[in-house]
């Protein structure tokens, strides 16, 4: 399928239907809940990403933030520390646990409601975040159903999401709508590839038997070129009943070219022989034709001087 067809679907999905929860989807993790922390298990291979995920939302915040105030004095460890946080699929807790000890104010959502339980017994044996802690909340709904609340956050996380999901582009929209001005979207997802087939269905699936048979569709798997088309169109829905809002693409480039402040997309590279998730660097050739991280802004309000703050 083109990018252009692709893109039209997305833009077809925005248009025909706000529902993105599968139920299928939803009931395949159901099922296998009860191995979110089983480190050797369904879920190793995320066990063995979660570090460099971590890494990757830490060091863009700071890099931002220091962009922003060249006199800033921060720690690495400190740049998330009061910041709200939306962990949008968040399974059985493994990002929202790693962001909120980091000191983010962390809230965890999952349309699989045994997912949400996993992750609230698990979190109840570390006593800074068990209830009623500030750092870790969890609540069994979906993303859109929080749009109906004035709550917005700093960080959108949604990792290992976006491929399981229908009507991607609504998705992405909820996703994006529950940012703050100035604030992050964090990303993680599969490129449609024959590299990713190969080794994500054919290999870890049919294979090794590593993660379950069915968990990934391939005609889901979403190219980094899509999700930058996707933002370098995006206008917010709510910019046109706020005053104090733009309404101007996240994305300010034409083609692939990305501002480092304003978007940013990063190859995940496997090593078998290491058993580690590795971060490319930047502009890595074929980096990102299987797993990647994605990283956009959302525009910020517009300053009393006039024009936007970034």
């Amino acid at each position: 399928m083109s990018v252009l067809r692709h893109s039209r679907r997305f833009v077809r999905a925005l248009h025909t239907s706000n529902a993105t929860v599968n139920p299928e989807e939803i009931a395949h993790f159901s099922r296998l809940s009860s191995q979110w922390w089983d480190h050797q298990g369904e879920f190793s291979f995320l066990h063995k990403m979660n570090p460099v995920r971590v890494q990757f939302i830490r060091d863009k915040l700071l890099e931002i933030a220091r962009e922003e105030n060249d006199d800033l004095d921060i720690q690495p460890t400190h740049v998330l520390r009061d910041l709200d946080v939306l962990d949008v699929g968040c399974g059985g807790g493994l990002l929202s646990e790693s962001l909120a000890r980091l000191g983010a104010r962390t809230h965890g959502i999952d349309a699989s409601e045994s997912n949400i339980s996993i992750a609230k017994v698990h979190a109840s044996a570390d006593p800074k975040l068990s209830p009623p802690s500030p750092l870790l909340s969890y609540e069994h709904t979906s993303a859109e159903s929080l749009l109906t609340s004035p709550k917005r956050y700093d960080v959108v996380c949604s990792m290992e999401v976006l491929e399981h999901v229908d009507n991607p582009a609504s998705f992405l929209s909820t996703c994006a709508t529950l940012v703050k001005p100035g604030g992050h979207l964090f990303l993680s997802t599969i490129s449609r590839t024959p590299l990713a087939y190969a080794l994500t269905i054919f290999l870890a699936e049919d294979v090794l038997r590593k993660v379950s048979s069915g968990t990934h569709t391939y005609s889901k798997f979403i190219k980094p070129n899509e999700l930058i088309e996707f933002f370098q169109n995006y206008r917010d829905p709510s910019s046109s009943q706020n005053k104090d809002s733009i309404s101007i693409p996240w994305i300010r480039t034409n083609g692939t070219y990305l501002p480092r402040t304003q978007a940013e997309v990063r190859g995940l590279i496997y090593n078998p022989f290491q058993a580690r998730w590795h971060l490319a660097a930047r502009d890595a050739s074929g980096a990102t034709d299987c797993n990647y991280l994605f990283w956009v802004r959302k525009p910020a309000l517009k300053s009393s001087d006039g024009p936007a703050a970034s």
